[in-house]
């Protein structure tokens, strides 16, 4: 292998892992984040976090190949508003759900594609011109494009993974009536802070 070779592939694995820690350290207890914890906690684990790298491979993807004027294809206002509606409609089922289910029975009948098609949803229009995205933008428009998308989704997938793993602790702990209705709480404010986004 030649020098060339050798130090072009360094300069992959240094973006890789500098897109990685940067936006890893940027996502870490954000409303995505605490969204998979929140649905992972009240469903079947695998589609929920499926759901997220999906919408985050998507994302990442437009991020890089349109740059930081993605945020400008759909206006800010009315993004926001759609997230609004997505979380209160979501905080409403939450706080209906019947809290005489039985905790294994509740987890496992609902349906993966819909946790899946519901997590992509709620993560792809929170995170469409949010700060991640834009920072992923940001990193593509002075460092090769591969390999900030490598970088930065393994780093949303990981942070995924661990909101996941802390829903999933959450559901050993905490009755799963009671998780419906902090999940339901939770879903309902940041549809309160997304209609005020929208309307301010």
């Amino acid at each position: 292998m030649s020098e060339v070779e050798t130090a072009s592939q360094m300069g992959m694995l240094t973006t890789i892992f500098t897109s990685f820690g940067l936006i890893f350290l940027a996502e870490l207890g954000d409303k995505t984040q605490l969204v998979c914890m929140t649905l992972a906690a009240k469903h079947r684990p695998r589609p929920v976090l499926f759901g997220a790298i999906a919408a985050f491979i998507v994302l990442n993807v437009l991020a890089v190949v349109f740059g930081a004027g993605l945020a400008k294809l759909v206006p800010e206002r009315i993004l926001a508003g759609l997230v609004g509606v997505l979380f209160g409609v979501f905080g409403i089922l939450s706080l209906r759900a019947k809290s005489d289910e039985g905790e294994d029975e509740s987890v496992e009948e609902k349906s993966g594609h819909g946790i899946f098609v519901t997590t992509f949803l709620m993560i792809f229009l929170a995170e469409m011109g949010d700060k991640t995205q834009l920072s992923v933008a940001g990193l593509a428009s002075t460092l090769p494009l591969v390999p900030v998308w490598i970088g930065s989704t393994l780093a949303l997938s990981a942070s995924s993974l661990m909101g996941v793993v802390a829903g999933r602790t959450l559901l050993t702990r905490i009755p799963l009536h009671r998780l419906h209705q902090i999940s339901g709480v939770f879903f309902l404010i940041l549809a309160a802070l997304a209609f005020y986004e929208a309307l301010g």
